[in-house]
């Protein structure tokens, strides 16, 4: 099953997230793809933060970029947090050599690869397109981008959540079989 979870910054999205897995992965040892990358002591504390937050039961992969070699690392059918797609976006344009079709083809494949091997897959983006952007070419490249690999996700996820101040809307739901 493949979840994806957007919604603007800070608005609860890891949480709700967190809590999807735990209800997907049942007893199963969960993991967390971290698409962050640690580059100062603020960011190094908030990690270590929400490592501890999480427990025990969750085993964290960093992939600023190859999330498909994280996925694959993850044992059949258990659940998986991949937090966030929209680091991960801006790392495929600025630290990268992918371009942005092949960063797309990297995300189809991992999709295909989560689903095939029944993982429990919950992805989560920031939704950016909701305010007023600046007025530059750079900007306008990244959000597109962002919303592309959005509208893919979308797309090939069984449920879409919208997180705002804490609470879930579900705006695409298929019902797992029993």
């Amino acid at each position: 099953m493949i979840v994806f979870v957007s919604g603007g910054a800070r608005s609860g999205k890891s949480d709700v997230a967190e809590q999807c897995v735990k209800r997907l992965s049942a007893d199963k040892p969960r993991y967390y793809i971290a698409t962050a990358s640690v580059y100062d002591g603020e960011m190094a504390e908030r990690v270590a933060r929400h490592q501890a937050s999480r427990g025990a039961q969750w085993q964290t992969l960093e992939a600023p970029l190859a999330i498909d070699q994280a996925v694959a690392q993850v044992p059949d059918g258990h659940g998986t947090l991949l937090d966030c797609l929209t680091l991960w976006a801006s790392q495929v344009l600025y630290a990268s050599e992918l371009s942005e079709e092949a960063g797309t083809a990297l995300l189809a494949s991992t999709l295909h690869d989560a689903r095939v091997r029944g993982l429990s897959l919950v992805v989560v983006s920031n939704d950016i397109n909701e305010d007023l952007l600046p007025d530059n070419a750079e900007t306008w490249r990244y959000v597109a981008f962002l919303q592309r690999l959005h509208y893919l996700l979308a797309a090939e996820a069984d449920s879409v959540l919208e997180v705002v101040a804490g609470c879930a809307i579900e705006w695409k739901l298929v019902k797992e079989p029993q």
